[in-house]
């Protein structure tokens, strides 16, 4: 396990510590490794009844790597399988994950770092987080089933104010959303979060993971639109737009 993903256990709570402070805990691919690593073998342990996702350094994540697109051989075939593509791995062990998923997020919450909240159960945040999918601006299509869940959320015309312009929103806007349960100071959060997540681990496990399944209903259509944004998302990454935005993105960070 990367020291850039920490581990540690509390009275049934697996915290998953997302921890490259120095980069607002942008995820590369060894980090999503690491991350879809514990979430399969927690998956099979009776000791793990719920799962906490947190940042280091008051930032929950800043999203994808970017260097990780920039570096992609623009004349590659790409398909997106696990090796080429990590985040897609952890994107669909996070959808199938079967037990209840917490998110302690303060800071930024950008790209996947607001995506995969709408996988989880309970999400607690602070008032100044900012979140924002950002995909249509780095000229890519939204990933792990945003371009359906977003709109089920939020309703057609905030997902179209949040995805297609690509607006950022606070803790307050996600509070009335319904993409958060609760705010709480950047302090607090955690262990508001991680409270919560006790108390899932503390109810009776059979009962709680059926009636998870049954709110969550059919899983095979959010597979279904993971699986089509990574094709196309797979495609975007290698196109003159998209690199054309890499690049500047990158020059922009050099001056």
């Amino acid at each position: 396990m990367s020291e850039k993903i920490i581990v540690s256990r509390d009275r049934g709570v697996l915290r998953l510590l997302m921890n490259r402070p120095e980069k607002k805990n942008a995820l590369d691919r060894d980090m999503y490794r690491g991350l879809t690593a514990a979430l399969e073998a927690s998956a099979g342990d009776e000791t793990v009844r719920a799962v906490v996702f947190s940042g280091a350094g008051g930032n929950f994540t800043a999203g994808n790597d970017l260097a990780d697109f920039r570096d992609f051989a623009p004349s590659r075939d790409i398909a997106p399988d696990a090796e080429t593509f990590p985040a897609l791995t952890f994107v669909r062990a996070a959808a199938g994950f079967e037990k209840p998923l917490v998110a302690a997020v303060s800071g930024d919450a950008v790209g996947i770092g607001a995506t995969l909240l709408f996988h989880c159960d309970l999400v607690y945040a602070s008032p100044e987080t900012r979140f924002k999918m950002p995909f249509i601006d780095l000229a890519l299509p939204p990933e792990g089933g945003a371009s359906l869940l977003v709109a089920q959320r939020f309703g057609m015309a905030k997902a179209s104010q949040y995805l297609l312009l690509g607006e950022s929103f606070d803790g307050a806007e996600a509070l009335r959303l319904g993409l958060v349960n609760a705010l709480a100071s950047p302090d607090d959060v955690l262990d508001l979060a991680m409270e919560a997540a006790r108390r899932l681990a503390a109810k009776p496990h059979e009962a709680l993971l059926a009636a998870r399944r049954l709110m969550r209903g059919e899983p095979k259509n959010i597979r279904a639109r993971i699986d089509a944004e990574a094709a196309l998302f797979a495609k975007a990454l290698t196109s003159p737009e998209a690199r054309e935005r890499f690049a500047a993105f990158f020059a922009s960070k050099s001056r």
